[in-house]
Formats: structure tokens, C-alpha cells, sequence
């Protein structure tokens, strides 16, 4: 068998703000999922993503710590176009969220933005600046 990636999966301490964030992207998580310890959505191309709570790992490993320092990894979500990045953005941070670097023009050709999910997760957004 080939291997296909298929799950990412994120651990939370605060479900519901958490799911506020990601549905702010625009997942798809169904209604009610804040009550829940292991929330999944599929992705467009078929790649599911996950949240589980503190005490729904601590289930079955019961020795688990949170790392320390900063996040070793981020998502990223390609939106549809540059002013997307920067509404996007805008809406996350009036909502309370916190923006890691503010939308910016990269010299690699994206308009470009960073930001970290209520728990500490970078998640950036970018956009073409030319279409291809």
C-alpha cells in the first residue's frame, strides 16, 4: 500500500473557542462539536483534521505533558485571492484572535499572513500575487 496522508490532528484546551477560530476559516464542523472531546472535519481534498481535548489523550496516555516554547509546525490555508488574506485576517483579529504578523507582500510572490489558533498553533494564510 501507498502511504497517503490523510489526518492531522491538533489537541485543545478550550474546545469551543478553538472550533470558533477554525470555523471563522471556514471548516466545516458541525453544530454542537464545542461539547465534545474529538472533533474531526474533512478538508476539500479529502484530508481530515482533528481536535481532541487534554483529557481525551490523557485517556489512553495518561503521562502526556504540553510542549513548552514555541509551535514547532503551522497550518496553512491558501485563499482564494491577496484581499482574501487580508479580510480574513482582519475578521480573526476584530474577533479576538491573536495575529502573528500582519498581511504582507513576500518576496516569494504570496501576499502572506500569520496568526496563532487559541492554542498557540500558527496558522497562516496566503494568496497568489499574480494568477498563474
Amino acid at each position: 500500500m501507498t502511504l497517503r496522508f490523510d489526518f492531522i490532528s491538533l489537541l485543545v484546551t478550550d474546545m469551543a473557542r478553538t472550533l470558533d477560530f477554525y470555523r471563522r476559516l471556514g471548516l466545516e464542523i458541525p453544530p454542537g462539536a464545542e461539547s465534545e472531546q474529538h472533533v474531526e472535519a474533512t478538508l476539500t481534498d479529502g484530508v481530515r483534521i482533528a481536535w481532541d481535548t487534554v483529557e481525551m489523550v490523557r485517556s489512553f496516555s495518561p503521562e502526556w505533558t504540553p510542549p513548552t516554547g514555541s509551535p514547532r509546525m503551522s497550518l496553512a490555508f491558501r485563499c482564494a485571492e491577496p484581499a482574501e488574506v487580508d479580510r480574513r485576517y482582519a475578521e480573526l483579529t476584530e474577533a479576538g484572535f491573536h495575529g502573528e504578523l500582519k498581511p504582507w507582500d513576500a518576496f516569494w510572490g504570496q501576499r502572506y499572513a500569520s496568526l496563532l489558533d487559541p492554542e498557540g498553533n500558527g496558522v497562516d494564510l496566503y494568496a497568489p500575487l499574480t494568477q498563474a
